[in-house]
């Protein structure tokens, strides 16, 4: 029944039936590419606008005016991002517990095993140490175990040091 001929049939069938596949493909791909090559974009048309202004540096607002309008209301819902690492009831989880931490020495909870990383922040959790480090903790204190991201809107960092201020120690 299988011979070495037929063999060499079914198996010449497949390589040919292969090899008229991939010579479609190839003219189908150059019948109806469009673009530039190897993944270069080219505009189709340009808008040309108005230089508008939006290049300017963004408005720098004062750390007092910002913690003056602070609401701990809205910190406690920024919380919610905090919350899988640290807690607020004295115990330590991932992170230290942050009850009282407004004030607190840096490096000064006992029982927890810090980086070493965050003393480049300063001495004390001011709220001022507190807002800069919520803003990026991996550029303010390189080498930190803390792998959170960040708060981008200044708000948000103010009304969760405002929250964090209003639980006491």
């Amino acid at each position: 029944m299988f011979d070495t001929m037929t063999l060499t049939k079914v198996v010449g069938g497949v390589c040919g039936a292969f090899l008229i596949y991939l010579l479609g493909s190839w003219v189908g791909e150059s019948l109806y590419h469009v673009g530039g090559s190897h993944g270069e974009e080219t505009a189709s048309y340009v808008i040309e606008v108005a230089d508008a202004g939006g290049g300017a540096e963004e408005e720098t607002v004062d750390f007092a005016t910002l913690m003056a309008s602070a609401d701990a209301g809205q910190g406690e819902k920024v919380f919610g991002k905090c919350r899988a690492c640290h807690k607020i009831d004295g115990t330590n989880a991932t992170g230290p517990h942050l009850d009282g931490v407004v004030g607190r020495d840096i490096d000064a909870v006992d029982g927890f095993s810090y980086s070493g990383a965050l003393e480049q922040v300063g001495d004390v959790w001011t709220p001022e140490n507190l807002f800069h480090f919520l803003e990026n903790p991996k550029g303010v204190a390189p080498g930190t175990a803390m792998s959170f991201a960040g708060l981008k809107k200044p708000e948000d960092r103010v009304n969760l040091i405002a929250y964090l201020d209003s639980l006491g120690g």
